[in-house]
């Protein structure tokens, strides 16, 4: 051991501050933990002299004599390991915890620099960085996250929390428009409101006209033949757009499905359904083969259909909220229906979207291209005279 400290003394003699120190007694012989990051070190100095020093895994850390009293610690790789320190007398005079892992120091102080004010705290857990604290908005734990991820990889357990809980509202309209009012009436395209209230449609042609009257009336271009998903109150100027909806509505040409109001705390998933559902009978063990039902169980599970609507918000500080949101609308489909041993399952004909955007509190959007096909024929006939046959053709049209 004397050959070895030698060489160690001259290899520390940049090493004189000694940062954590093993400070025995015959009650407590257990030191507590100390964090080393990988390729640095740490020393240790114990109350009396040490004669042997064993260390759990050497693929860890390494363990090198400095002094009498002292120890150097070198880390190798991410993990924890034990430290055993014994007196000439072969009596333990402490044993400590070795958590090798990224640099917590330096990740602190590039913390404490980035956002100054918040409580974030970085500690190793098992040889993963964990953040714990409280911090004002879900943007600044998410940014502090990130920094982690720099020094620890994937290797980051984020246990930050808000400083207070925040809520967001989200007000949704679903809207289905027919087909045909595209030879008619109209909206395609989007546009925004340059003070943030509005996003929503109108027409790619539409313009502000005079009524003669000291007002503007909107001119509205073709019709986006898709399905909408109109979100709040919409209106431009004196343009109520929610009321052209409702106008379109009443002539048959539109239809609202479902108006749902939703709130749900910062970073948690809120949902709605209006709709139902229908059993699915699901085989449970036995033997498949056989005409009996050979121990077979059978239970019935529900699977959902109608208008459903999923979002995600986070706030992300100045007013800016990132939403994740997962509109469907599904209906039953006899024509795609399974027939087995006499009961018929219906299918599902599904729509269904999901995206992310940001938005300002206040404003609104719009989604759309969520398609459904319906095949319709209208004959248009003379009485009595388009029913004869073979001539009756003649006085009908499709």
């Amino acid at each position: 051991m004397k050959n070895i400290l030698a060489a160690a003394l001259l290899a520390s003699a940049a090493l004189i501050a000694a940062p954590a120190q093993a400070q025995s007694s015959g009650a407590d012989i257990h030191a507590g933990e100390i964090e080393v990051a990988i390729n640095k070190s740490q020393i240790v100095t114990a109350d009396r002299a040490i004669d042997r020093a064993m260390i759990g895994s050497e693929a860890i850390a390494d363990v090198l004599p400095v002094s009498d009293r002292s120890i150097y610690i070198l880390g190798k790789s991410v993990g924890t390991t034990s430290l055993t320190l014994y007196d000439k007398m072969n009596r333990v005079i402490a044993v400590m915890d070795i958590s090798v892992g990224p640099d917590v120091d330096a990740l602190r102080t590039q913390l404490g620099e980035m956002f100054p004010g918040q409580v974030i705290d970085a500690r190793l857990t098992n040889g993963k960085l964990m953040l714990s604290g409280t911090v004002k908005d879900a943007g600044v734990a998410s940014r502090a996250a990130r920094l982690a991820s720099a020094f620890a990889g994937d290797e980051v357990i984020n246990m930050l929390s808000l400083g207070s809980p925040q809520q967001v509202m989200l007000e949704v309209r679903f809207a289905e428009v027919n087909r045909t009012v595209g030879e008619k009436l109209g909206v395609s395209g989007f546009a925004n409101s340059l003070g943030g209230s509005f996003r929503g449609v109108t027409g790619s042609g539409a313009s502000a006209r005079s009524d003669g009257l000291g007002g503007n009336q909107l001119g509205i271009d073709p019709i986006l033949d898709q399905f909408g998903i109109f979100s709040a109150l919409f209106s431009i100027g004196d343009v109520d757009i929610e009321a052209f909806l409702n106008a379109l509505e009443e002539q048959g040409m539109s239809k609202t499905l479902a108006e749902p109001t939703l709130v749900a705390l910062s970073g948690e998933k809120a949902s709605f359904l209006a709709g139902g559902e229908f059993p699915i009978p699901v085989v449970q063990g036995g033997n498949a083969g056989g005409g009996g039902t050979g121990g077979q169980a059978i239970t019935v599970e529900f699977k959902s259909f109608g208008v459903s609507l999923g979002f995600t918000p986070t706030v992300l500080g100045d007013n800016l909220i990132n939403l994740i949101v997962e509109p469907e609308v599904s209906s039953l489909d006899p024509s795609a229906s399974v027939t087995i041993n006499g009961l018929t399952i219906p299918g599902l004909q599904t729509r269904r979207a999901s995206t992310t955007l940001e938005l300002r509190d206040g404003e609104s959007f719009v989604l759309g291209g969520l398609l459904r096909t319906e095949f319709q024929t209208n004959v248009q006939q003379l009485p009595i005279l388009g029913s004869i046959p073979i001539i009756g053709s003649l006085f009908r049209s499709t």
